[in-house]
């Protein structure tokens, strides 16, 4: 059984890396055709949103896994998949166009750009300034499908109640914070923890397997004095030798609210929610439920008169959801609500 596990979990990593890769392929090829004499001008023409619907066909395609891994991972310890009626179905479209700190695509991506004319004025050539700018947009580009795919694997986590939790799996060479972190059991609504280009998953546990927790500072002792100061930095890796305590002086990443929403700072979006989400239409039924209007769905009802919607509520996404509750039935509810699962 742990044979049919390993090589569903590769499986799925294979495939989350060859989204990764595809996607970083496509976004260099479109940065490289930014006008150098009009870089604003060429990326609000063409190069932006080509390169906004290059990324969000990566998400896409790296959620589109999720499901689909989670599933086989509950199958193989000879266990049937178990939703909740009207919550069987993971939404990957749901993760994909809006950045993982829920702000529209488009703003993140043009930062490169931003960093690339600050670089020229900083008195670099034009090629140095654009080389930077790209390095900045692999590792958002990295970033960004990778929390798409892992969103989309934890959204299933949560709503197959077969689901424990799960354990986390780094790949070789990992960085300092991911190896303290490597093989640790989580519930299955803990967020997981990514810092920029990481390519660590979560794989799913149908019992509480603690799964085998590395030494982290035998794996720290393992490595040499420069791959020492490489992975925990000069200074880190001069503080674990002297005895300090490996865990004070690796961080991992912590999620950053954005906006203030629901009496408290919350990570949210109010991207994806056109008229035909389902996020869109169930706010708007509850509201007609609430006030006893109807609005608008179609050019007609607007020249009768109906009211059009407009959605002034933010999308929170799935990371912020699972800080709201313990319950398990209602985080599935919770999920549902905000288009994650249909």
């Amino acid at each position: 059984m742990a044979d049919a596990q390993d090589e569903i979990v590769a499986t799925y990593g294979a495939a989350q890396h060859r989204a990764v890769a595809h996607t970083a392929a496509v976004t260099d090829g479109l940065w490289r055709q930014l006008a150098p004499d009009d870089l604003t001008g060429s990326w609000l023409a063409t190069v932006g949103p080509q390169m906004v619907r290059a990324v969000a066909a990566g998400q896409l395609l790296a959620a589109s896994t999720g499901q689909a891994y989670v599933d086989a991972m509950v199958q193989a310890d000879g266990l049937d998949p178990d939703y909740l009626p009207g919550a069987g179905r993971v939404q990957a479209r749901a993760l994909s166009g809006v950045a993982a700190d829920g702000r529209p695509l488009d703003s993140l991506l043009y930062l490169p750009v931003i960093r690339t004319k600050t670089l020229i004025e900083g008195g670099l050539t034009l090629q140095e300034a654009l080389l930077g700018g790209l390095v900045d947009l692999q590792r958002m580009v990295a970033s960004e499908v990778a929390d798409a795919g892992s969103s989309a694997a934890g959204v299933a986590m949560v709503a197959n109640r077969q689901v424990t939790g799960y354990v986390r799996r780094v790949r070789p060479g990992a960085c300092a914070r991911c190896a303290i972190l490597a093989g640790r059991w989580y519930r299955y609504d803990a967020g997981f923890a990514r810092h920029k280009r990481c390519q660590c998953y979560g794989v799913p546990s149908t019992r509480a397997r603690p799964g085998e927790h590395l030494d982290p500072l035998g794996f720290f002792n393992r490595l040499s004095r420069a791959e020492q100061d490489r992975r925990f930095t000069t200074a880190g890796a001069r503080a674990i030798r002297d005895g300090a305590d490996i865990y004070q002086v690796v961080n991992a990443r912590r999620s950053v609210a954005t906006l203030d929403s629901y009496g408290r700072r919350v990570v949210a979006t109010l991207e994806g929610n056109t008229r035909r989400s389902g996020f869109y239409q169930q706010i708007r039924a509850e509201t007609e439920a609430r006030t006893g209007l109807r609005f608008a769905r179609t050019g007609a009802d607007l020249e009768q008169g109906l009211p059009k919607f407009q959605l002034r509520t933010p999308r929170l996404m799935p990371e912020e959801i699972y800080k709201i509750t313990d319950d398990r039935d209602e985080l599935i509810r919770l999920l549902r609500r905000f288009g994650y699962l249909i």
